[in-house]
């Protein structure tokens, strides 16, 4: 069983969010970094808020989505310091991808299917 509950995924997403949007103030990210910082703060909000996580607003993303789109969102992460021409900016490449890296591994760690539908096979 994976440790990372959908409702704990929940607070880690709004955690994440607010990080997000303080790593350039943290790091002394500026220009393009930091808008990327706030951008992908604002949008892992969002996506908190829309999320059927208990932690959820309005619940109009299932959780399995979710954790498709955070699939897909690390690798994009990961790819953005040279989409965005600033793989040189050691401090903001090497923090997308730890974030990139993050994302990924609380993806595998985190139960995207409810387990307590799963009919038991064990005798009785």
């Amino acid at each position: 069983m994976k440790p990372i509950t959908p409702a704990i995924h929940g607070i880690l997403d709004y955690a994440a969010a607010a990080f997000l949007a303080l790593a350039p103030s943290l790091f002394n990210l500026n220009g393009t970094a930091a808008l990327a910082f706030y951008l992908l703060a604002g949008i892992e909000f969002a996506l908190a808020l829309l999320t059927a996580f208990p932690s959820g607003v309005l619940k109009v993303i299932p959780v399995q989505v979710h954790g498709g789109i955070d699939l897909v969102t690390a690798f994009v992460i990961a790819a953005l310091p040279w989409l965005l021409g600033i793989s040189q900016q050691s401090t903001a490449r090497n923090l997308l991808l730890a974030v990139a890296l993050l994302v990924l591994v609380i993806w595998f760690m985190t139960q995207w299917h409810d387990d307590a539908r799963r009919v038991s096979t064990r005798p009785s």
